[in-house]
């Protein structure tokens, strides 16, 4: 495995990799404690990742490694689903995962997401478009959101 840190203007975020795949962000209100070692993925990733925060990158082209139950799974592939500016309700998210009741369990899914940003679950909303739950804080949701230009 391999770890870098990279510094943001929202500040100090890691990225992990393994097997030549992006495996997991550490964000800035979460301890880091590894040992950095660079590897082109890592370095393209981190330059994916500046590009994205200063508003010049919409879509990431990263191989991902998503280590999850298979319903976990599904959720975070339908969350990369979510176009760049648009936000959507967990009810929806389950509606397209073919789970209509399982809201409560997308929102879980959504906070144990390994690869926020990547993985867009910040695009994520309460029923009623109200900014609930990430792992990040509500403040920095919001801040992706204005990023996006999302209707909030």
């Amino acid at each position: 495995m391999a770890f870098f840190i990279v510094e943001t203007i929202i500040g100090e975020i890691g990225l992990e990799e393994k097997d030549e795949k992006l495996i997991r962000v550490y964000l800035p209100n979460e301890k880091i404690n590894k040992e950095i070692r660079a590897t082109p993925l890592l370095k393209k990733a981190a330059k994916e990742l500046q590009q994205y925060l200063c508003g010049e990158l919409e879509r990431f082209t990263l191989p991902l490694e998503l280590t999850g139950s298979l319903f976990m799974q599904k959720v975070w592939r339908e969350l990369e689903n979510i176009a760049y500016g648009t936000t959507v309700t967990y009810g929806e998210i389950a509606q397209r995962i073919a789970q209509p009741r399982a809201a409560r369990a997308v929102g879980m899914a959504c906070r144990r997401n390994p690869l926020p940003f990547f993985i867009p679950c910040h695009r994520v909303v309460g029923s009623k478009g109200k900014l609930v739950g990430y792992r990040g804080g509500l403040e920095l949701k919001k801040w992706l959101l204005e990023l996006e230009v999302c209707q909030i």
